[in-house]
């Protein structure tokens, strides 16, 4: 496939911070591609290009349509794995520091697109065939509650979800409900970075009971968390609601919220530094729920072949703009899976409209989809699109 044009433009994420799209084209073919950012994020994360006077992303773009294009003008490719490994080339660096993995994942998402389109087979089957998986509907880990730096800590966690099992036709029509059924107890409260609720509750397990019992009202579903406690250590020590809580006292609390609640899965539970505290919490709730990785990993394969040495988790968050290109964050999944783990595909808090992420949910076959809470279209169109490839999966 030969690129015959390329363009790049900003656009405004959900929260109005601006990012990058970019469009390909070759021949009559075309595809475009926007790259979600993050607020809360690792520190191990492939780098972001952002400008450094205010944050816009001209720099990015100027990459895409100069250096990028004219690279991609020379050359004829026969594969998705084969631009992406030459964006990676390209670039030169660990972590993409000099174009940016923002830059890279904006024409590697639309090249992935231009392959399914040549091969006239649907995204998600392309992600597939790629990866080498089985491809499935995840479960929809909605997010319910939002807290941390999503909601400027009114809850102490920074998501609260609800996971529904099932089809997603019949999952997201449980989720409907259930997000409706929350918003009727909680009364008039924002909205939170990723369209959850955002109430300030006062005391730990408040959020957790008001989950338990849509679990209760709602046969198919679970509770999950996602902690973001790198986001919580201050000087050696984890502030939950103005208290102070050593590693040691978080394990006895997660373990007695996981037992009370029934918890499916907590994501970050630790400091995204502190190893040896995952590795005490999976070896003592590991074989009764997931606990995943998404600071501690940030989607790169390195970083995962070191957790599973150490047996710090069980499940991996899969975002591919923490590592800049499909191909890798592909091979983060089967990194994932060689170890028996669990994958999770996940937005981003600052969200574009595309749903890239919903078919390489179901492309990969991930245990789940965090595609945020039901208060942004944003958020709702990934779900919208995880019923269109149910539909599209009944007749390829």
């Amino acid at each position: 496939m030969i690129i015959t044009d390329i363009k790049a433009r900003t656009v405004p994420d959900t929260r109005g911070r601006p990012t990058i799209e970019t469009t390909l084209t070759a021949g009559e073919l075309s595809a475009t591609a926007s790259v979600p950012s993050g607020k809360s994020t690792g520190s191990h994360e492939a780098f972001e290009l952002r400008d450094s006077d205010n944050g816009s992303v001209e720099q990015a773009i100027e990459n895409v349509q100069f250096e990028i294009a004219r690279e991609l003008a020379t050359r004829d490719f026969s594969s998705a794995d084969e631009l992406d490994a030459f964006l990676i080339e390209l670039d030169g660096t660990p972590n993409k520091s000099r174009l940016g993995a923002n830059t890279l994942l904006s024409v590697s998402i639309a090249a992935q697109r231009l392959f399914a389109q040549a091969d006239g087979v649907p995204l998600w089957k392309a992600i597939a065939t790629r990866a080498g998986t089985t491809p499935g509907a995840p479960r929809l880990y909605v997010n319910m509650m939002n807290g941390g730096v999503h909601a400027d800590f009114k809850l102490p966690f920074q998501e609260y979800i609800l996971v529904v099992e099932g089809a997603p036709s019949e999952a997201l029509a449980v989720a409907r409900q259930a997000f409706a059924r929350l918003g009727e107890t909680l009364g008039d409260v924002p909205m939170g970075d990723e369209g959850g609720y955002a109430p300030t509750l006062s005391a730990i397990e408040q959020p957790f009971e008001l989950l338990a019992g849509l679990v209760k009202e709602f046969p198919g579903t679970s509770v999950a968390i996602d902690a973001a406690a790198s986001e919580l250590f201050k000087d050696g020590s984890y502030q939950l609601l103005g208290k102070s809580y050593s590693a040691e006292e978080l394990t006895t609390i997660y373990g007695s919220i996981a037992a009370k609640y029934h918890l499916h899965s907590i994501e970050d539970p630790f400091d995204e530094e502190s190893a040896d505290d995952f590795t005490r919490l999976t070896e003592k709730l590991g074989g009764k729920i997931l606990i995943v990785g998404d600071d501690l990993t940030v989607t790169n394969p390195a970083r995962i072949a070191d957790a599973i040495a150490r047996k710090e988790i069980n499940a991996v968050l899969i975002k591919p703009n923490q590592i800049g290109t499909v191909k890798e964050a592909i091979a983060a999944v089967q990194a994932t899976y060689g170890a028996g783990w669990a994958a999770i595909a996940s937005h981003r808090s600052g969200e574009t409209d595309d749903t890239f992420i919903a078919d390489f949910a179901y492309g990969v076959g991930a245990h789940g989809i965090k595609a945020g809470g039901l208060g942004q279209k944003e958020r709702l169109e990934k779900y919208e699109r995880l019923l269109a490839i149910e539909r599209e999966a009944k007749t390829v």
